[in-house]
């Protein structure tokens, strides 16, 4: 199911060159299932069309606070009656200081005063001098003083010619936030650490022994933390995924690099969720030099040596995270999890058959720990996320629940 199925959501545009950006998240919230009705101030239309949005929406686009349309002509109640939540993007400098000081007068910003309890977000977007003034930096904190969520803005180009805060972020990034928005905050005040991705064990310069891991699952569940609530740190083995929104992210290339990554983060932590698929054997001595083929001769010899156990390690530490496994088998999927649910010292392992969902989009989990087992359907891999956090925040040890100060 579309992430924002059965949403209504207000979309206000505010003045400037950023509403060409509107259109696209417009659509883009379209596709996840929402259901979008337009209102613009009489700048907004001076960068983009109202025959532009109606066409795109399919609803009409409101513009009037007297507008007739509306028997009653009271726009600015009607509007956001039913409505989920309020988008204003772009928003500009002036809207913001309106919006901080609760002027109303036109029918977006009259609407967003006598919006009741439904939700209000911003993107805003204006040169990078009219961000930083002061003004609009004491507008943006009484406005997240009043509940009201900024999404970003961004650094960047600017339409100006000018680079520096203040761009709007772009519109997949605002739809991220926006869904994360609805997601319940279960995690709230957490402090979560993952791993995510393969390892990479040197050979020689050029030459790697790795695994099929993608890092799919780990960053779902980096972001499926984060969209909880949580403060997120996830160590990453190589992968050319993008690290999510509001996740911290740590690169690591071999096992022992993610293990000296890992361990000094531990103890901070809340919960360990340990995803990445980590090289049980590194090369003692790797080659200085990159190894040729000889005619002739003999293979070269790898030495072997077996690298740590990053999640044993945590396991065991004095004031340990309450800590999560996965294990990806390719047989015997009980008996095997158990066992290194067992061998690790872990209450909670997850695990899935690898050559069902190591390159695949969607996955089938099951949860074990000392009850017994807990399975999920097959679903895509965020959705599987959300959903073994939301069973993680339902188990979690009072002991491990602590929010953060």
């Amino acid at each position: 199911m579309p992430d924002l199925h059965g949403k209504r959501i207000i979309l206000g545009l505010t003045g400037g060159i950023a509403c060409y950006k509107s259109a696209e998240l417009l659509r883009r919230m379209q596709d996840e299932g929402a259901t979008v009705d337009v209102v613009m101030t009489a700048a907004a239309t001076g960068f983009i069309t109202a025959a532009t949005l109606q066409a795109l929406s399919g609803r009409p686009v409101w513009e009037d606070a007297w507008d007739s349309r509306m028997d009653n002509r009271m726009a600015h109640i009607n509007l956001s009656r039913g409505a989920d939540a309020i988008l204003i993007a772009p928003a500009s400098t002036d809207f913001m200081a309106k919006l901080a000081h609760g002027l109303a007068d036109d029918l977006l910003a009259t609407l967003c005063v006598a919006r009741g309890a439904v939700p209000l977000l911003a993107a805003p977007a204006m040169n990078h001098e009219m961000w930083i003034h002061p003004a609009t930096q004491r507008n943006a904190a009484q406005l997240r003083a009043d509940g009201v969520t900024l999404i970003g803005p961004a650094e960047g180009q600017q339409a100006c010619g000018e680079t520096g805060s203040g761009r709007m972020m772009e519109p997949d990034q605002i739809l991220r936030a926006l869904i994360a928005f609805f997601q319940p905050k279960v995690l709230a005040g957490r402090r979560v650490l993952l791993t995510a991705g393969p390892t990479s064990e040197t050979i020689d310069p050029v030459r790697v022994l790795t695994n099929r891991s993608s890092g799919r699952m780990g960053y779902a569940l980096a972001r499926a933390a984060a969209e909880a609530g949580a403060q997120v740190t996830l160590v990453s083995g190589p992968t050319a995924l993008d690290c999510p929104d509001q996740v911290t992210r740590i690169d690591a290339r071999s096992a022992r690099d993610m293990h000296a990554a890992v361990l000094p983060l531990a103890a901070q932590a809340d919960i360990f969720i340990a995803v990445a698929a980590v090289a049980d054997w590194g090369i003692r001595n790797p080659s200085a030099r990159k190894l040729k083929k000889q005619p002739g001769a003999q293979p070269p010899q790898l030495d072997f040596v077996q690298n740590p156990d990053i999640l044993a390690e945590v396991a065991a530490l004095p004031q340990a995270p309450w800590c999560v496994g996965f294990a990806a088998e390719t047989e015997d999927l009980h008996a095997h999890a158990q066992a290194k649910r067992q061998r690790k010292g872990i209450p909670v392992i997850v695990g899935n058959l690898a050559q069902h969902s190591m390159d695949a989009t969607d996955t089938e989990l099951i949860i074990f720990d000392a009850r017994g087992t807990h399975p999920l359907p097959r679903q895509g891999k965020l959705q599987a996320a959300r959903q073994l956090i939301g069973w993680i925040a339902g188990h979690l040890p009072e002991t491990h629940a602590a929010p953060i100060g």
